[in-house]
Parts: structure tokens; sequence; C-alpha cells
């Protein structure tokens, strides 16, 4: 993510009310909330797979208790993924916008 000019600026972040997000990045003006799911092999499922309803739910909720720590600004956001197989050489995958809040909705 580096690589193409994005900046990490928190990992691991766990909301206070429950919630969690692996990466916050800031992408010039968007502000990224990432997944990272890892698996050993890709047979049947890849890893966006496990991002299912829940973990959204769980990725969401602590996507909007950073923002609410931002003082709920109006700037762009979105949910990524990052798919990472642990083969040799490893191969990862970037999902731009993997899942969207519902419309309409406010934080």
């Amino acid at each position: 993510m580096r690589r193409h000019g994005v900046k990490i600026l928190y990992r691991n972040y766990r909301a206070p009310q429950g919630g969690e997000v692996d990466l916050v990045c800031r992408d010039r003006e968007t502000l990224l909330f990432v997944e990272v799911k890892t698996r050993r092999v890709e047979k049947n499922f890849r890893p966006l797979d496990a991002v299912n309803h829940k973990k959204q739910m769980l990725i969401k909720r602590g996507a909007l208790s950073w923002l609410r720590l931002l003082g709920n600004p109006d700037i762009p956001f979105r949910f990524d993924v990052i798919e990472v197989i642990a083969t040799h050489p490893p191969q990862a995958r970037w999902i731009e916008n993997a899942f969207l809040l519902p419309d309409p909705f406010r934080y």
C-alpha cells in the first residue's frame, strides 16, 4: 500500500463499544478502513469470503467510531480488503470498495 502512496495511520484499531479495523489509512483525500485476510491456500474460498456480514458490521462499527473521534468530518471514506495468500512467494490482492455502508446512512 505504501508503494501506492497510501499512508498507514493506525493498526489494529479497537473501538470502545466494539468494532475493529485492521488498518486505518489515508489515500490522498480518502480515508481507508482496511481488513487484512490471510490464508495459507486458496482452494475453495478466497480470503475475501471470510469478510461476511458479521465481520463487515464489526469493521463498520470500528470505522464509525474512528470518524467520531475525528469529530465526524466531511471526508470521503471506503472499506477495502487486502487478501494475502501465504505461498512462496506470497500473493496479495487489494480489493477497493469491498463493501459499502447502507444507503442512506448518517453517522
